[in-house]
């Protein structure tokens, strides 16, 4: 009979897993309290410990610590219903088996328990090195849904290599942020990071772009061009919308992955390049290469790791984490004090988002900008969807305290006039016309 300590505050969730775990044939003993999980560890070492991260004046984290000090080859499986991508890094770092996310189903509980049960079974005689956890770093994502969870895991364990990465997801789900998480936990973190908009790159520049061009390679080439993959040399290379790279090019792109080599334009010496690359798109790829628009051989050698990133409305209890850390966010950058009232929580947590996170945080920065006494209701809320909605900025219909929000969002942004487009919800053009018929400085920079 395996033997699992269970280290969990919660007293219902420490009865229903306990009363689980011991029907499955486990032999459990289940404590409140680091503190007596502590006590258990220095008592014993057990094969496998089930813990919460969250428990009281010390964590999860510092459980896993003591059961690998007190048995290296120990299964540590971390539960937490407030995951971050800094605990799960921490967890993974740590030595830990398994990382969930409340609420979980038993089953799945179940299956992770069977499998530690069988690479404690297969164990060598010596035991593993001991973990020397790293401080992880800050991240700008936010969410602890279980996919968000999952994903935070799959980093943790990529990042460490050179694997090829393709990040897919709608626009606004975050894909920058994750390949960003990917190259700063990486052995790369030191050198630099550089994000390509390929679907901003014409077909016949994608190729100097990359690759670099030598003088006189092409009309107004009047230097030596370094091209991204060079200079990124050790570092990573983000290609975002991989989807819009040109078919004449793909092969060029594959050819690289394959060899690690550039040829500038106009040089017949190729160059020896090591960069990591990392992918996103927001279409699907596969389907592409059905319909004969994405090479067949570029999509196997991209799809070595893929991460799905969720849209926002499928992790809709994530929306109070992101709107709460975008309200701090803001009253910060603008030197304010605007509070968000429930039934404006609520409000927000009622939007379907279809611009995801993106959309979320602009929203949130023209809510804190423009907050009537300081507070973002749910009637605040209701216009600001009203307001950026397609068919308002069409029609270009404002309140009557439109040129008294515009002259707002401009003082908030320094007269930064793309900023305050796009709080406002409208284009820099149609911000420009507004100015214009409002008679105020639309030369303004």
């Amino acid at each position: 009979m395996t033997t699992v300590l269970l280290v969990e505050d919660d007293p219902s969730v420490r009865t229903t897993v306990s009363t689980f775990l011991d029907l499955e044939g486990f032999g459990v003993e289940a404590v409140s309290s680091t503190n007596e999980a502590m006590d258990r560890l220095a008592a014993r070492s057990y094969p496998i410990v089930l813990s919460d991260i969250y428990i009281d004046s010390r964590t999860g984290l510092d459980v896993l610590d003591a059961a690998r000090r007190s048995n290296p080859a120990v299964k540590v499986i971390l539960m937490s219903g407030r995951g971050s991508m800094e605990t799960v890094m921490a967890a993974t770092r740590g030595g830990a088996f398994e990382y969930l996310a409340k609420p979980f189903e038993l089953d799945d509980l179940l299956a992770v328990l069977r499998r530690a049960e069988q690479e404690i079974s297969g164990l060598p005689d010596d035991d593993d090195e001991d973990f020397d956890p790293e401080e992880p770093l800050a991240t700008e994502m936010i969410g602890s849904s279980a996919k968000m969870v999952e994903i935070y895991k799959t980093v943790s364990r990529v990042a460490p290599t050179d694997a090829l990465v393709l990040i897919e997801g709608e626009t606004g789900t975050g894909k920058e942020l994750i390949a960003r998480m990917i190259h700063e936990n990486s052995l790369r973190s030191s050198a630099p990071f550089v994000p390509v908009d390929c679907a901003s790159l014409a077909p016949t520049l994608i190729e100097s772009e990359l690759f670099g061009a030598m003088r006189g390679a092409y009309t107004g080439a009047d230097r030596d061009r370094t091209g991204v993959f060079e200079a990124a040399h050790l570092g990573t290379v983000f290609l975002d919308e991989i989807g819009e790279i040109d078919l004449n090019f793909q092969l060029k792109l594959l050819r690289f992955l394959q060899e690690k080599e550039i040829r500038p334009l106009g040089s017949n010496k190729p160059k020896k390049v090591d960069v990591r690359i990392l992918a996103a798109t927001n279409k699907n790829l596969r389907k592409m290469v059905d319909e004969a628009k994405f090479r067949e051989d570029l999509w196997y050698r991209l799809d070595v790791v893929r991460i799905n990133v969720p849209s926002l409305r499928e992790r809709t209890g994530d929306v109070p984490l992101l709107a709460g850390a975008f309200l701090k966010r803001y009253n910060e950058r603008y030197s304010l004090d605007t509070r968000l009232t429930e039934s404006g929580m609520r409000a927000l947590c009622d939007h379907t988002w279809p611009g995801n996170v993106r959309q979320l945080q602009h929203m949130m920065e023209r809510l804190v900008i423009l907050a009537q006494g300081g507070r973002i209701t749910d009637e605040a809320v209701y216009e600001a969807v009203r307001s950026s909605s397609p068919r308002e900025q069409v029609t270009e219909s404002l309140a009557d305290t439109e040129a008294e929000q515009i002259r707002k969002v401009l003082a908030a942004t320094g007269g930064n006039k793309s900023r305050a487009a796009r709080i406002l919800g409208i284009e820099r053009k149609t911000l420009y016309r507004k100015l214009e018929r409002m008679e105020l400085d639309a030369s303004a920079p």
